[in-house]
């Protein structure tokens, strides 16, 4: 047994409530090493029983009571990356005070792991010093975890300045005559409020559930990250009657807004640090900011410290100073109640004191009980989301996974999933089904120009996105085919003709998104690689939840490839949970390649073959495991995809068979009518009405194996009517 391996710590990741009396507990070993473990666990002021049942007290053996005789409970494997094997189980408490140690077994070895290490049996005089021990378990009904809306959220980032021009009558000076010309760091186009709420309906024909607005407070530059007047609407994006009645037509629609908390740093033109320019240090703001030298100067190199490396323009705030801290505390508290906004972004949120941040989730959540409040963290942060800062955060680390295999292909299906189940586990699950997975965001460059233009790579990264844990994040323009390198390249305004968008792809996004807000598999299911041996073989996972099981199967090579059903199926049936889901028939609802995708009803029975499709781009035969669409007509291309039906009469044909996209919202975001916080019972009528229509073998269509065109996937799905 490899006891160097093995890790448990009482306490964040490997340790925490998941409810009132539930508490989640992870063992690490080296993967592949143990063959099973269990977990012993009683109250924490109780003795462990003897083996006769008996248990010690002062000396004495009294007889054992329900209430506090020990539990064992098997654990299972949740993840595996390259090194290590990730064991969890959940333990339910009759008090809220336990304590644990674990049961490992090789095979051919058994010990007994605690606190003070490893013991073949355990102690009998030094039981309390030898456990683990979780004293109490505070959950605070969930009060510490992210709302619950955003486990169902799909977020649309906008960069304010480059979405839409509503109002030219405060466009700044110097505009740019000609709205989408090439963008320069300094260059403005005139984007602002109004042209937003004038374009919230592609937002919700999208299925957007979630708008993250980049600063829309007063500043000289197109960015706003300067912010001169924190508690004014910059006068080129409108005013505060302008941005209200965004966030009341946002509500309207069921899409909740986050405003961006820019708290690490001021502008150069802010009060504040105009004072202590003035005044050195008489000013009564002095200390609001680090000076390091005066008379204060800004070059060749700045005197104080900046965000960034010597970025003069932008002074960092002591937000350690509690002068500080009110201030911005303020402003939070006067824009979550003035515009009834959803929850905050917080910019460069690891530079910032994390006691203001535990002040800041305070006071926030004393006036929206359910606002986000979502970090930009731009590596592994773990400490920031335990509960009393950050609900999560920009998912960068996953974002470059996806980069590394689907737009560069640098590395294999196994390192791929490697990467992600260790991501997995560094955080609590409520967490992980929260963050912010982005693709490209104002400070990278466009996916698609990341694939080096191809599109296939960007269909294959997309389907994944929503297909895996955490909220999909949509950067304003990707649904339509912008590209762009590096800032300024990334902030290209958003094309309103039409005749400018990749409408295949946009028909694409909207598939994911109905496909994520019909099952709930897919935003708060468990998750299971299922294939990921070898970068010639498919990469293939699967969704689960008790009313439905998606399965995926992806092609990202340039060869075709085939998935074994068998195989996949064994693989099911090793992961506890999804094992119910191994003998199940599936029915194929989206399949992606060939530079295009194509969306099945996912209540027509597969066996029909009947489908509609979106985004196809030239005509072929069928190919195996997916029917041919009513009227397509067979070509000599067996990688293609058959001619479909419209790009616009197809999505309005499947919009008509789903559930609302979603409904108004009050001033605080909550619901008022049935919409995204009526997912519950969206999901058991998913369940009645989508059972009976299994064929009896849909999946696999055929003895044999699956085959997968070049850059290509397909995703399946079987429901059933309740859980097991």
């Amino acid at each position: 047994m490899n006891r160097h391996a093995v890790l448990h710590r009482p306490d964040v990741p490997t340790a925490y409530a998941v409810g009132n009396d539930e508490l989640e507990v992870v063992l690490r070993s080296a993967r592949g090493d143990l063959s099973r473990v269990e977990v012993v666990y009683g109250d924490r002021y109780t003795p462990p029983a003897d083996r006769s049942g008996r248990k010690r007290r002062d000396g004495h053996d009294v007889s054992d009571s329900r209430d506090t005789r020990d539990r064992r409970v098997a654990m299972t494997v949740a993840a595996q990356d390259e090194l290590f094997d990730y064991w969890t189980a959940r333990l339910r408490l009759g008090t809220r005070r336990v304590r644990y140690y674990f049961v490992l077994n090789d095979g051919s070895e058994t010990l007994c792991y605690g606190e003070e290490g490893f013991r073949v049996e355990p102690p009998g005089e030094e039981w309390w010093t030898w456990s683990f021990q979780y004293p109490y378990l505070w959950f605070h009904d969930g009060q510490d975890d992210p709302p619950d809306w955003a486990q169902d959220a799909i977020v649309y980032q906008i960069f304010v300045e480059r979405f839409a021009n509503g109002d030219p009558t405060n466009d700044p000076p110097g505009v740019e005559p000609c709205w989408g010309g090439t963008p320069t760091r300094t260059s403005f186009f005139g984007g602002d409020l109004q042209g937003i709420i004038d374009h919230l309906d592609h937002l919700a024909r999208l299925g957007v559930s979630c708008l993250y607005l980049t600063p829309i407070f007063e500043s000289p530059t197109n960015h706003k990250y300067d912010t001169t007047d924190y508690y004014r609407i910059d006068p080129h994006f409108g005013d505060e009657e302008v941005a209200r009645r965004l966030v009341d037509e946002c509500h309207m629609r069921g899409i909740r807004v986050i405003l961006d908390a820019v708290f690490n740093h001021s502008g150069f033109e802010f009060f504040a640090f105009q004072d202590v320019l003035e005044n050195g240090e008489k000013s009564p703001y002095f200390n609001w900011f680090r000076v390091w030298k005066t008379p204060i100067e800004t070059r060749p190199r700045a005197t104080y410290e900046t965000f960034g490396t010597n970025l003069w323009k932008m002074p960092k705030l002591a937000t350690d100073n509690p002068e500080v801290q009110d201030y911005l505390l303020g402003v939070a508290e006067h824009w979550t109640r003035t515009l009834g906004i959803d929850g905050w972004r917080l910019d460069v949120g690891d530079e910032v004191d994390p006691r203001f941040w535990r002040r800041f989730r305070e006071r926030v959540r004393a006036i929206n009980p359910d606002a986000l409040i979502v970090g930009e963290v731009l590596h592994d942060a773990p400490a920031f989301v335990r509960g009393d800062q950050m609900d999560c955060y920009m998912n960068y680390p996953w974002r470059d996974l996806v980069v590394d295999f689907f737009a560069k292909r640098r590395i294999s299906p196994k390192e791929f999933a490697d990467g992600l189940a260790s991501l997995r586990m560094r955080y609590r699950r409520q967490v992980d089904r929260a963050m912010w997975n982005l693709l490209g965001s104002h400070d990278r460059e466009r996916f698609l120009t990341a694939c080096g233009g191809d599109r296939r790579r960007m269909l294959l990264a997309t389907t994944f996105q929503f297909m895996y844990t955490g909220a999909p994040y949509i950067y304003y323009g990707d649904e339509v085919g912008v590209d762009g390198e590096h800032d300024p390249g990334c902030r290209r305004c958003m094309p309103w003709r039409r005749s400018a968008w990749d409408r295949e792809l946009f028909a694409h996004y909207r598939s994911l998104t109905r496909l994520r807000r019909r099952y709930r598999a897919l935003r708060r299911g468990e998750y299971a690689t299922l294939v990921a041996d070898s970068a010639d073989e498919p990469f293939a996972f699967a969704r689960w939840d008790a009313n439905s099981c998606v399965v995926v199967l992806m092609n990202n090579s340039e060869e075709p490839a085939w998935c074994d059903p068998d195989l996949v199926r064994r693989r099911m049936d090793g992961v506890s949970g999804l094992e119910r889901w191994a003998a199940c028939a599936f029915r194929p609802v989206l399949s992606v390649g060939g530079g295009g995708a194509q969306a099945h009803n996912p209540e027509v029975p597969a066996a029909a073959g009947v489908g509609i499709a979106v985004g196809a781009t030239r005509a072929s035969g069928p190919r195996p495991g997916l029917p041919l669409p009513a009227g397509a007509a067979p070509s000599d291309n067996p990688d293609g995809f058959a001619a479909m039906n419209s790009f616009e009469s197809a999505p309005d044909s499947l919009e008509s068979r789903e559930q609302p996209l979603s409904a108004p919202f009050g001033r605080q975001g909550l619901a008022v009518s049935n919409g995204l916080e009526s997912l519950a019972g969206q999901d058991a009528a998913e369940s009645t009405t989508a059972a009976s229509a299994d064929p009896p073998c849909a999946w696999p269509p055929h003895p044999g194996r699956i085959h997968l065109p070049p850059m290509s996937a397909q995703v399946y799905i079987s429901t059933r009517r309740g859980g097991e």
